[in-house]
């Protein structure tokens, strides 16, 4: 059986380009062949600002959203974030869905799809990189920065990978799939049963 690899739409916001993209990695990483990849866009899940009244670590839960989230994250065995790059930061929404939960995402792999201006996104993953850290995920060197990618994308939105793209998605996820086989018997104990809320 494949490790499940989560591939997360990080932005939310109107016009946004990032699902293109992540349709193109997510094709890719079906024809890579080591992942079963599976979209996640975080506009369905529609969180609001962290609304609990208790820390993600209980994993006491009251909310349907981050009940559905929670339970969306768990059975994931890796993650590559499709990100674009706001204020030289993530955006808020993906942010904020990382803060969401904690012990869910606990010993998994991390990568990092990222597209912009003339960085590409860079500065916005090494600041998710602190972040994802701090829930003791792995995130890998390894990435796909897109340095302005407007001009290859179509009028519907779709990607029009160059060869750069290809190169560094293989090479980001035969790494990714040595970190999630490495971390394996780690995240076996992140996947017991959710707490149930009191």
């Amino acid at each position: 059986m494949k490790p499940k690899l989560h591939i997360i739409i990080g932005s939310t916001r109107p016009g946004r380009v990032g699902p293109g993209i992540a349709q193109w990695f997510s094709e890719f990483t079906a024809e890579h062949g080591k992942f079963e990849p599976v979209l996640v866009d975080l506009a369905e899940f529609n969180l609001p600002v962290f609304d609990e009244p208790e820390h993600p670590m209980k994993q006491s839960y009251r909310n349907a959203h981050t009940k559905a989230w929670a339970e969306s994250v768990r059975s994931a065995d890796a993650f590559v974030f499709v990100t674009p790059e706001y204020n030289f930061a993530p955006p808020s929404s993906l942010i904020n869905a990382l803060s969401y939960l904690s012990l869910e995402w606990n010993y998994a792999p991390a990568g990092f799809v990222s597209y912009g201006g003339i960085s590409g996104g860079l500065r916005a993953v090494q600041m998710a990189k602190q972040i994802v850290t701090t829930l003791k995920m792995m995130p890998i060197p390894e990435g796909v920065p897109m340095p302005m990618v407007f001009p290859n994308l179509d009028e519907a939105g779709n990607l029009k990978p160059i060869d750069i793209y290809k190169t560094s998605a293989t090479t980001m996820l035969d790494e990714l799939f040595r970190w999630t086989e490495a971390l394996k018997s780690l995240r076996a104990q992140r996947k017991a049963p959710l707490k149930a809320a009191a």
